[in-house]
């Protein structure tokens, strides 16, 4: 699998860093993990094949996750890049993502599932595992950041592995659904003194991390404290078993290999 981190901010903005956002290859598939705003701009400036997109896969319903799912069915609508498209586009989420569509439809009329090509949206259920795209699964589990977040745990059929939190708070169970991952992704939005209990601390992703034991982790959604802050000196207090990196928008990585700067 290739990962490319295409937003590693939060809602906040930033000169350098856009909001949430995870462009995953597999030689079958390409899939979308959230859909911030800026994804229209972003895909095409890191080389990602935005036409050929395969899925969508949102976490929760927080704008700077998914409010960039009625600008990209407005553009693919009427790019001449898909124009001769025929394969579906899937669009899983929680329960309530197909009203989400309707919403943003509503607004003008849009039309935004009137596609070149078919367009599906499906709800997923935590803990049954469903096939994303071709030769990609994915298996989804709750987290506590809002009712209707989750994460998210892929596999491609060289058995290559990926977790991505999205927001979460802290939560125990998650340190098992990344169990020995190739790559966890997870939020880390403080350093410390976090000021509220849905997202994470260092020393919260840090116990996560320990006890999932992946071959590497990418710690993201970053707020601006982190601008000034050497990873390296932070985490030298936690002893890391593993490659731990800061995420940047354009972080490139394929899974079994090293960060690709």
């Amino acid at each position: 699998m290739r990962v490319v981190i295409l937003g590693s901010g939060s809602s906040v903005p930033h000169p350098r860093r856009t909001s949430s956002v995870i462009w995953v290859e597999a030689p079958e598939a390409k899939v979308l993990l959230d859909c911030a705003p800026s994804v229209i701009h972003r895909m095409p400036a890191e080389g990602c094949d935005w036409a050929g997109l395969d899925a969508i896969w949102i976490s929760h319903f927080h704008l700077d996750h998914c409010g960039g799912l009625a600008p990209l069915l407005f553009s693919l609508k009427y790019a001449p890049e898909t124009a001769r498209r025929t394969k579906t586009l899937s669009i899983f989420g929680p329960a309530g993502i197909g009203e989400i569509v309707a919403a943003f439809d509503r607004v003008n009329n849009y039309r935004l599932l009137e596609q070149p090509f078919p367009v599906e949206v499906i709800d997923t259920d935590t803990s049954e595992p469903f096939a994303i795209a071709a030769g990609l699964t994915a298996v989804t589990a709750k987290t506590p950041h809002t009712p209707e977040s989750h994460a998210i745990h892929l596999r491609d059929a060289a058995g290559g592995t990926l977790v991505f939190t999205s927001d979460t708070g802290f939560h125990e169970p998650l340190a098992a659904f990344a169990r020995h991952v190739d790559l966890f992704i997870l939020e880390c939005s403080f350093i410390r003194n976090k000021p509220v209990e849905t997202h994470l601390e260092l020393t919260e992703a840090m116990w996560l991390i320990r006890r999932a034991e992946p071959a590497q982790a990418i710690l993201t959604h970053l707020y601006p404290e982190w601008d000034a802050t050497d990873l390296t000196t932070e985490l030298t207090p936690f002893n890391p078993r593993c490659d731990i990196l800061q995420a940047h928008d354009g972080l490139t990585l394929e899974l079994g290999m090293r960060n690709d700067e």
